[in-house]
């Protein structure tokens, strides 16, 4: 019999299915009136949900919403993706950020084709197999897509089940993460869990927020056992951001631009202004910033005549650069220079 730790007159303690089944009516019933329509949610294709799993890893759903429509017309399938050129598929990634996951959903595409026949197993631990599946995907995918009655905790759904429980232990510890996915299983019905898992990630995104949560409309509030709701996930202390200057070369030749193509982890097959092994003296063309991991970046832009800053990189065309998948901010600054259409 499924249980849920709360308080209760004792102090800590436990209550049975009846505790539980009264949260997961009450957030069937609020998810029914207030769920968000969004594309995914539509479309039950395993791929298509696949998808958007990838493309909502740290991105925004309004900013994702518009690069999975384009995604699915040119790769409406796994096969048509697993057959794609590495550089076609950035190219249709670009803006998203995070390159790794267009290279991850890319080999999951391939080893779906080549170990499925093209069909995505319904299967939770086969899921995660594949390349770029996590913990939290593999059980998404297995909720969204096949309707099985498995937890899926991602950021969203971690902070309500934080402040459900009352967790007072950092949620990204072993133990926290332990005692956040003993939670979800205890709480995902056998009945319609895919309503169940949307339905917590939904009051993550819109009432129980990070910063001031709505917890007067909060479908749950009178299960929840968090008297400062704000103070709630804990999470371990964060690295220090380090702040970085960078230098990269902007330099035209008859009707040619310098790029290179990055082979590093972070930028794979993605084009890039030449770096620069010194920032030079004088006042550069313009400045971009952009972050990664714990980084906060400078990118400043020099140019000159050819030869001025070396001769780093290959000649591109400015015809093709609107075809060349680019680093985000490498980008934005040759849109910037150039006035060049972004796709």
């Amino acid at each position: 019999m499924p249980r849920i730790r709360v308080a209760s007159d004792a102090g800590r303690g436990e209550k049975t299915a009846v505790y539980v089944s009264k949260i997961q009516q009450k957030l069937r019933d609020w998810f029914s009136l207030h769920g968000r329509d969004l594309p995914w949610r539509r479309n039950l294709d395993p791929y298509a949900i696949l998808v958007s799993e990838f493309m909502l890893q740290q991105t925004q759903v309004a900013t994702v919403i518009p690069f999975y429509e384009r995604w699915l017309k040119r790769f409406p399938d796994f096969a048509s993706l697993a057959v794609a050129e590495e550089q076609e598929v950035l190219r249709f990634w670009q803006g998203l950020g995070y390159y790794a996951r267009a290279r991850n959903l890319h080999r999951a595409a391939q080893a779906v084709c080549a170990e499925y026949g093209g069909v995505l197993p319904a299967d939770e631990v086969l899921i995660g197999r594949l390349p770029g599946v996590g913990r939290y995907t593999a059980g998404a995918l297995a909720s969204f897509a096949f309707n099985r009655a498995v937890p899926a905790v991602d950021a969203n759904i971690a902070r309500v089940l934080a402040r459900l429980d009352d967790l007072r232990i950092p949620i990204d510890s072993v133990a926290g993460l332990r005692r956040l996915w003993q939670l979800a299983a205890e709480l995902v019905p056998n009945d319609s869990p895919r309503l169940h898992n949307w339905a917590l990630m939904e009051l993550g995104a819109l009432v129980c927020t990070p910063r001031n949560p709505k917890c007067h409309a909060c479908p749950v509030r009178g299960e929840c056992q968090a008297s400062e709701p704000e103070e709630l996930p804990v999470k371990k202390a964060r690295r220090p951001v380090v702040d970085v200057v960078e230098a990269c070369l902007f330099q035209i030749e008859n009707h040619h631009l310098r790029m290179e193509r990055s082979s590093g982890a972070r930028w794979s097959g993605l084009w890039r202004l030449p770096r620069l092994d010194a920032v030079p003296e004088g006042t550069p063309l313009c400045e971009e910033r952009y972050a990664f991991t714990h980084h906060r970046v400078l990118l400043k832009v020099f140019g000159g005549p050819p030869g001025s800053l070396g001769e780093k990189g290959e000649l591109v065309e400015l015809s093709a650069l609107h075809r060349l998948p680019m680093a985000a901010a490498d980008a934005r600054v040759v849109k910037r220079l150039l006035d060049l259409p972004t796709g």
